[in-house]
Parts: C-alpha cells; sequence; structure tokens
C-alpha cells in the first residue's frame, strides 16, 4: 500500500535576536488605548510565567517571508538528496505574504511557493507551487495534502514549507506583540512501500461559528496611529479555552484513526503558542487515555524561538531530529504526533511513524 513518509527536513531561524528585555522601554496600552497600571517589568514579568517566552527571532530587514522559505526550501532539499526538478507539487503556508519592512501592504502576486520555486531555479512546469492560509496549522495541513495527494497517485514527491514574519504585522502598543516571531521550516514528503511507516493517519477541523474571528486584523491600541493600518490580533482568554477544548480531541481522533495506543506515543510536536496552553492540553489529551504525561514527552523550542506560527511545528521537529534541543530525540520506529491550532479557527493532527 502507497503511504507518504518525511526524507528531509530543513528551517531557517533569523539572525536578529529580540529579548524580553528590549521590550522595557516600550509604550503597551489596553486595547482602548488607555495605559496599563503595571510597570513594563511587571508586564514582561507576567507575559514570561505565562508564555515561556524568553526571546524571540526577528528576519533581518532586506528578508521576506519567500526568502525565509527559500532558505528553509533548500535544506530540506539536500537533506532529503531529491532533485528539485522532480518535485510534484510546492505547497507553502503562510498567512500575511511578503511585508518589506517599513511597508504596511501584504504583497501575495505571484504567490509565495511560485516565487520559491523561481528562486529555487525550478524549470519544470508540472511542479505545481500553490500557497495554503490555514492559519498557524498551515504546514501540518500542508503534509496532509501532500499526503493525499501522494495516495491519490498523482504525486511522488512533494515539498512542504511553513514560512513567516510575523514580526512585520504587529502593533508595537500591543503586549501580545511579544509574542510574535518569524521564522521558517520545510521538508520533503515522499512515496513509500514501507509498511507500518511515515504517516499513519490525520484528523483536521475547521470551527467558524463564534471562534472564527478568535485571531483577526484590527487597528493600533494608539488611537493617535493611523486607522487604516491594521496589525495581527487576537482574544487570547477564548483561544487559550478553544484550544485546550478541542486539540486534545482532535489528536485523539487521529491516533484513535491510526489503531495505535497512547503507550505508543514516544513525542508530541504541537505548535508553539503558549508554554502554559501547550502543557495544559498534553495534560488533557492524556487524561482522555487516563494516563499521566510521560516525562519529555513534548520538546519546546518557544523560550527561545517565541511563536512563529505555520513555521514552529517544522522547525521544532528539524531541530529534535538534529538534536539541537536538549535531552530530546527522535528514533526509528518511534511514533510521534504533530498538531497546530489557529486563526480559523483551525485544528490538526498526524500521527506519524518516525
Amino acid at each position: 500500500m502507497i503511504s507518504s513518509k518525511i526524507t528531509g527536513t530543513g528551517t531557517f531561524i533569523p539572525s536578529i535576536k529580540k529579548e524580553n528585555t528590549d521590550f522595557l522601554n516600550d509604550e503597551f496600552l489596553n486595547s482602548d488605548g488607555s495605559i496599563f497600571n503595571s510597570n513594563n517589568d511587571v508586564i514582561i514579568d507576567k507575559f514570561k510565567a505565562i508564555t515561556g517566552i524568553e526571546e524571540r527571532r526577528y528576519a533581518k530587514d532586506e528578508y521576506t517571508t519567500s526568502d525565509l522559505a527559500f532558505f528553509a526550501a533548500q535544506k530540506a532539499i539536500e537533506d532529503a538528496k531529491v532533485n528539485p526538478e522532480e518535485l510534484d507539487y510546492i505547497i507553502l503556508a503562510h498567512n500575511f505574504g511578503d511585508v518589506k519592512k517599513g511597508t504596511i501592504q501584504s504583497d501575495m502576486l505571484p504567490s509565495i511557493a511560485t516565487r520559491v520555486k523561481f528562486k529555487l531555479g525550478i524549470e519544470n512546469p508540472n511542479c505545481v507551487a500553490y500557497d495554503i492560509l490555514f492559519g498557524c496549522p498551515g504546514w501540518v495541513e500542508g503534509v496532509i495534502q501532500a499526503q493525499a495527494f501522494i495516495k491519490a497517485g498523482i504525486a511522488k514527491k512533494c515539498l512542504v514549507i511553513g514560512a513567516e514574519t510575523l514580526s512585520r504585522v504587529i502593533d508595537k502598543y500591543d503586549r501580545d506583540s511579544m509574542i510574535y516571531s518569524d521564522g521558517a521550516g520545510a521538508c520533503i514528503v515522499e512515496e513509500t512501500i514501507e509498511k507500518d511507516s511515515g504517516i499513519l493517519s490525520h484528523a483536521s477541523q475547521t470551527f467558524s461559528k463564534e471562534e472564527a474571528y478568535f485571531l483577526h486584523f484590527k487597528g493600533s491600541y494608539n488611537q493617535n496611529e493611523d486607522k487604516d493600518i491594521r496589525y495581527i490580533k487576537m482574544f487570547g482568554r477564548k483561544i487559550y479555552e478553544f484550544a485546550l477544548t478541542n486539540v486534545p480531541l482532535a489528536m485523539k481522533s487521529a491516533l484513535e484513526k491510526s489503531g495505535l495506543n497512547i503507550d505508543d506515543v514516544k513525542k508530541i510536536f504541537i505548535h508553539q503558542a503558549n508554554e502554559k496552553m501547550d502543557e495544559a492540553i498534553i495534560k488533557r489529551f492524556f487524561r482522555l487515555f487516563k494516563k499521566p504525561v510521560p516525562d519529555g514527552v513534548m520538546p519546546m523550542s518557544i523560550h527561545k524561538l517565541g511563536n512563529s506560527s505555520v513555521a514552529t511545528v517544522p522547525t521544532l521537529l528539524d531541530l529534535v531530529i538534529r538534536g539541537k534541543i536538549e535531552n530530546q530525540k527522535v528514533e526509528k520506529g518511534d511514533v510521534i504526533i504533530l498538531a497546530s491550532v489557529g486563526a480559523g479557527m483551525n485544528i490538526n493532527a498526524i500521527v506519524y511513524k518516525y
């Protein structure tokens, strides 16, 4: 039976490091424009306690999302040892396209995937390049789509990328801006005839009633700023409660479809959105099976890299595979889960045998 497996991974982690202390002199405001009662050092300490974020990475001024995506793609292609001309699909997950430093307009013409294909120098017109807008779970959904193409017999090799430069769309007066970062992660998904290996199952969902606008675009909290310039905004508490309720159920659904047992799961690579939220999700997931959370089951990169949206899961996976996260590794035969939640509100999960 034809299945799909990840044969190569690559990441691009921007070099500009922005630490929490770099926000000490910023002016944070409430959503109505009023001033916080707390000093910035208190705000930042509370932020660190909840999110776990100590620092994040921003792209250099001259780079855009498509540049970061290209850098990560190059590494994944090299790691998989594939000929780029043999790629059937380039699937690129992002949210805001190319936003150049100092501008306010998103550029998605041509698509970001097409730009990466151009940068890779691929001449084959049968290599189809397209973007996917699915919020933070975009890269995971791209892997699911690549598997579908392969199982349908219309593809053998796919490049899936998640890239974002959230630093270009944040409101500096909003304390939530400290969460976001830039980065890119990529993988090659290939056809395999190996039994009991690769992608075993998945689950995807979109909740679009009252949840649809939990993440949205809105003007600056500073009432004196240009009203026509909008930034990424979120209802943090609502997202937390939504994720805690629904993500464990999606992960459970995917695991049950695989036919495997909870005790088979060695690692869970979950979207790096908020440390406390991720910990709560994993605890709730194992509680569904009446099991305690195993030590070391959830690798984390958010402390140093922040929340880079679609890039967090592929970046985390690549870092662990390469032994770059202390006391974390995956070995041949390990069952892992890739899971994410984000704007839409969208949720997905993949059960994968390494």
